[in-house]
């Protein structure tokens, strides 16, 4: 769990840090899929790559945390960056790009308190 953990931090900083929106937006969405495979990690549920597993993932991500704002924000990232990677590409806004940015550090601190919330320090 722990290095699914570090690698989704790792990507939403470099979300934080690119200059390009579109970059931003990768990384950020990286990022929560990597954060989505570190809590199922914790929930014993293993996750195989296979057609249509990060719908699952956000799904399950969801689930845990009992918020269905990522599973209705998470399916619009996946939408924008499948359109990105197969339809011809999107631009994302300096805006957009920085209100799913917010939107994921955020989900990244409820993610927190759910993985460590049996550690005693």
């Amino acid at each position: 769990m722990d290095k699914y953990y570090a690698s989704a931090v790792r990507d939403l900083k470099i979300a934080r840090r690119a200059e390009e929106t579109e970059v931003s937006f990768r990384f950020c969405y990286d990022s929560l899929l990597k954060l989505a495979i570190a809590v199922c990690a914790k929930n014993n549920l293993r996750v195989k790559a296979r057609q249509g597993h990060h719908i699952k993932l956000i799904d399950k991500l969801a689930e845990i945390l009992h918020n269905q704002d990522i599973k209705i924000i998470g399916q619009e990232m996946r939408s924008k960056r499948n359109w990105d990677l197969y339809g011809g590409g999107i631009i994302i806004s300096k805006k957009e790009a920085k209100e799913y940015l917010k939107w994921t550090a955020d989900i990244f601190q409820e993610a927190d308190r759910h993985l460590h919330k049996n550690k005693l320090f």
